[in-house]
C-alpha cells in the first residue's frame, strides 16, 4: 500500500518538474530516464525477470527514438546526422540485448550514451538561451 503512495508522489513530482522545465532540462530528464531504464533492465536480466527486462528495454528504446526523432537535422547538419546514426545503432543494439538477454550489450549502449549526456550537461547557459531565441524566432516566422 505504501509503495502505491510513493509511486503516486513520484509521478506527481515528475509532472511538476516537467511543467516547470525548459527544453534543455526536459532532454536531460529523458536522458537520465533512459539510463535509469537500462539500469533496471540490467537488474532484471541478472534476476532472470525477462518480462521486466523487456519492459525497461522497450521504454529505454522509446526514449532513444524520441531523442533521435527530435534532432534538428537542418540546423545541426553533421552533428545531427552523426547523432541520428548513433541513436539508430543504440536502438538496434538494445533490440539485440532484449532478444539475447545480454548485459554486455546493455553496457555498450550505456557507454556510448554517457558522453552524449555529459556533453549535454556542459552546454553553457548562453548557448541555451541563444538556441531558445532562435527557436522562438523560427516559430514566429512560420505563424
Amino acid at each position: 500500500m505504501a509503495l502505491k503512495g510513493i509511486n503516486a508522489y513520484k509521478k506527481g513530482n515528475l509532472k511538476q518538474q516537467i511543467s516547470q522545465a525548459d527544453p534543455h532540462k526536459i532532454t536531460l530528464m529523458l536522458m537520465q530516464g533512459m539510463l535509469d531504464k537500462l539500469a533496471y533492465a540490467k537488474g532484471c536480466i541478472e534476476r532472470k525477470d525477462y518480462a521486466g527486462k523487456s519492459e525497461h528495454i522497450s521504454r529505454a528504446t522509446a526514449i532513444l527514438m524520441s531523442l533521435r526523432d527530435t534532432l534538428e537535422m537542418e540546423t545541426g547538419a553533421e552533428i545531427a546526422d552523426n547523432l541520428f546514426a548513433l541513436y539508430d545503432y543504440m536502438i538496434q543494439r538494445l533490440i539485440d540485448a532484449n532478444v539475447q538477454n545480454n548485459l554486455k550489450i546493455v553496457d555498450e549502449v550505456i557507454t556510448l550514451f554517457l558522453p552524449i549526456k555529459t556533453a549535454w550537461l556542459q552546454i553553457p547557459e548562453s548557448a541555451k538561451q541563444e538556441a531558445y531565441e532562435m527557436q522562438r524566432q523560427k516559430r514566429q516566422a512560420t505563424v
